[in-house]
């Protein structure tokens, strides 16, 4: 998976990490910790509501930050399309923010003072889009219990919610409430769309600088490469003979390959062709037959395709192989 139409996520998982670092390098990370005494009620320092996003506080919850928002941000941005993604964002910066405040209020006589640092509550409100529009792929059993692909998402997003209790849990249960007032139709909240102007910015000045979105280029060999234990100077030896690529590619004519072809002695020495053609075409094609077993087919009664045969659908198709031409015409 990678992130081709998914450049927010990647902006969202780029910043997170380098706010984090430069946070622990400068060693600011006091003016990203946010409590409701002294910071709130004492200082009114209101600010810390929403620098409270922007870093986290070690590198355990960032690590586990990110590889949420990797498995699980990727899905709902394509989903969403990038704008209603950033969207997305804002409304539930917003709302959590409201709700982070108010819960502070409520449930300080019970001892909750502090909120858990970092983008925690968009990772959950991302989840529980996660849970109603991406589908599970498969499913399989641990010891009697049902589970699919989607479950190692929702038990890193536990072991994060209980990580540093009770504001990392209040935190995650603020991002599910706050995910559900948006698909709910209460105040229309999916309907909000950043402005234009910010999305030209974006694309302009802001997308570029986080990278490339294409996707890996996929080899174009047909067999993966040999991975068993050789000796090494041996292995560096066969692999500058064997130095061949096999790609989906039409193959050279018949003549191309007499004219290259060559032929190696018992002796170790290496001889070139004839100058003749046909000499070198039925040599090459008795040694084709030794390896593959045709001489006993033929033998075994199992039909062998004659060479206008072969040539005809050779034309008639060609962008298919002759391996694949001789197997279909065996089998008739």
């Amino acid at each position: 998976m990678s992130f081709e139409h998914a450049p927010v996520t990647k902006a969202m998982m780029v910043g997170a990490g380098l706010s984090s670092f430069f946070v622990g390098l400068f060693d600011v990370k006091y003016y990203f910790h946010l409590q409701l005494v002294p910071h709130i009620s004492r200082h009114h320092q209101y600010w810390r509501l929403m620098t409270q996003y922007l870093a986290y506080q070690n590198s355990s919850d960032l690590f586990l930050a990110e590889l949420l928002l990797y498995n699980v941000g990727i899905h709902i941005e394509r989903r969403f399309g990038s704008v209603k993604f950033a969207s997305f964002l804002v409304v539930i910066a917003l709302l959590s923010t409201l709700l982070e405040f108010l819960a502070l209020l409520l449930f300080n006589p019970l001892g909750l003072n502090y909120i858990s640092t970092g983008a925690s509550v968009f990772i959950y409100s991302l989840l529980y889009q996660y849970s109603r529009l991406v589908p599970s792929v498969y499913q399989f059993r641990i010891f009697g219990i049902q589970l699919n692909n989607k479950s190692l998402n929702y038990f890193l997003a536990f072991q994060f919610a209980i990580s540093r209790l009770p504001g990392s849990f209040v935190v995650a249960i603020i991002g599910i409430i706050a995910g559900q007032l948006y698909r709910s139709e209460i105040a229309n909240f999916d309907t909000y769309r950043v402005p234009l102007s910010a999305v030209t910015f974006s694309r302009r000045f802001i997308l570029p600088l986080i990278g490339s979105l294409r996707p890996p280029r996929r080899p174009t060999r047909a067999f993966p490469e040999d991975s068993r234990p050789t000796n090494a100077p041996l292995a560096g030896l066969a692999a500058h003979e064997n130095d061949e690529v096999i790609t989906t590619s039409r193959r050279p004519s018949s003549t191309t390959q007499a004219t290259t072809a060559r032929f190696r002695n018992t002796d170790g020495s290496v001889d070139v062709g004839d100058d003749s053609t046909g000499s070198r075409s039925s040599v090459m094609r008795e040694w084709v037959d030794e390896l593959t077993g045709r001489t006993d087919r033929t033998n075994a009664g199992i039909r062998v395709p004659i060479e206008s045969e072969i040539s005809q659908l050779t034309n008639m198709f060609p962008t298919v192989e002759r391996e694949v031409v001789v197997g279909a015409l065996q089998r008739r």
